[in-house]
């Protein structure tokens, strides 16, 4: 991994505690953009899977990391961009074939969902997996309807 490569990361109020685990445990070995809500008092999910958005398609950062109570609402939310492929993981190898296959370049996690710590190895293995390319690519191509 790149240590130069910036990751945004936010959370609505479900996910902010999972949110701030993970940059707190990946901190020394991945660049986090921390885009969290202030607290932990209620925030609408679209507003912070769109700033993420926003930075992916501005260049300000290559990949993003989306967290609500179940992942669902900001993958759909993330989703609905141009050139945003969000995956809501929630294991191993869903990780591993949404980077291989689909280049996916926003991982989207539930707090609710999955034990903090499984989390911190499935977005280390997010960062560290890479697109296989190939027959892959045309697949990807094909996501985008102007």
């Amino acid at each position: 991994m790149d240590e130069n490569i910036k990751i945004a990361i936010s959370c609505d109020h479900a996910g902010k505690k999972l949110s701030d685990y993970i940059i707190k445990k990946l901190n020394k070995k991945f660049l986090f953009i921390n885009l969290n809500p202030p607290s932990d008092e209620s925030v609408d999910y679209p507003d912070y899977a769109h700033e993420v958005c926003d930075n992916i398609n501005k260049g300000n950062v290559e990949y993003g990391i989306l967290i609500c109570g179940s992942g669902i609402g900001m993958s759909m939310a993330a989703n609905r961009h141009k050139n945003i492929r969000a995956a809501r993981v929630h294991d191993r190898n869903a990780v591993t074939m949404t980077r291989k296959h689909n280049n996916a370049n926003v991982l989207c996690l539930g707090e609710r969902m999955i034990d903090k710590n499984e989390a911190v190895k499935l977005v280390e293995l997010f960062l560290e997996t890479k697109f296989e390319g190939g027959r892959h690519q045309k697949r990807i191509d094909k996501i985008e309807i102007d």
